[in-house]
């Protein structure tokens, strides 16, 4: 039996994706799982039925992270439906590029309130349910663009490197209740969308890549497994590049 089994960990935006990956990765290491997503329930039901094939109890919730009292009474329920909670994945993410000139006030507020405001509203409902265990491991979803910024994406850079800055500052305030907060900041990942690139843009990123290949959702699975692991018990505050070598 896996030391983990009872312990529950939150995966936000996990039907699919980074998220899906994470939430299968952290079911082998032999935790249950609640599968949270603003999408229809329905189309969380693939990832459940996939976790629950590993041995542990999973379950889905539909919840716009953005929502601060839909979050609330989210944990609420899987709190009541687990038992507690150990692990918090923050992965939730939008996007809505442009440049800074054109970019409207709609579509800045709009990555904000999912990327970062998420965080938080997240943060601020799973800590105290942490805290009456005195144990907990939150790690939140970066990106590299939240380190070293990206043209078109200001919105969305700002959400990110928000999302380093809660994590040291949540890092110091809850140390003492042995809670570690990391946070990863993720390079170019295999995904849908950088499957429409066109060759020219592939080689454009791939020269900037010293590994010259995309990372897989289950490169940023495995960090997150070992942020929350024992092995990482002494890790809090940091931010973990996963990009292949990109940011040196």
């Amino acid at each position: 039996m896996s030391e983990n089994t009872g312990k529950t960990a939150i995966v936000t935006g996990a039907s699919r994706g980074i998220g899906r990956a994470i939430a299968v990765r952290l079911a082998k290491s032999g935790y249950n799982i609640a599968i949270v997503d603003a999408c229809p329930l329905e189309m969380s039901k693939d990832c459940e039925e996939e976790v629950k094939a590993l041995g542990v109890e999973a379950k889905a919730y539909q919840c716009n992270v953005a929502d601060f009292e839909k979050v609330g009474e989210t944990v609420a329920q899987i709190t009541e439906d687990f038992g507690g909670i150990y692990i918090l994945v923050n992965n939730a993410g939008i996007t809505r590029d442009s440049l800074l000139l054109k970019m409207t006030e709609e579509n800045f507020d709009a990555v904000i309130a999912v990327n970062l405001k998420g965080t938080f509203n997240f943060i601020k409902h799973c800590t105290p349910v942490m805290m009456k265990k005195r144990e907990g491991r939150v790690v939140s979803i970066s990106s590299i663009v939240g380190i070293e910024g990206q043209a078109g994406q200001v919105n969305y850079s700002a959400s990110k490197a928000g999302v380093i800055g809660v994590t040291k500052s949540c890092a110091r305030e809850f140390a003492s209740r042995n809670i570690t907060f990391n946070a990863i900041a993720p390079g170019y990942v295999e995904t849908p969308m950088t499957a429409v690139l066109t060759d020219k843009q592939k080689d454009a990123i791939f020269a900037m890549i010293p590994l010259k290949r995309y990372g897989q959702p289950e490169d940023i699975a495995n960090a997150v497994n070992f942020l929350c692991s024992d092995d990482a018990s002494y890790i809090t505050g940091q931010v973990l590049s996963v990009d292949g070598g990109m940011h040196m």
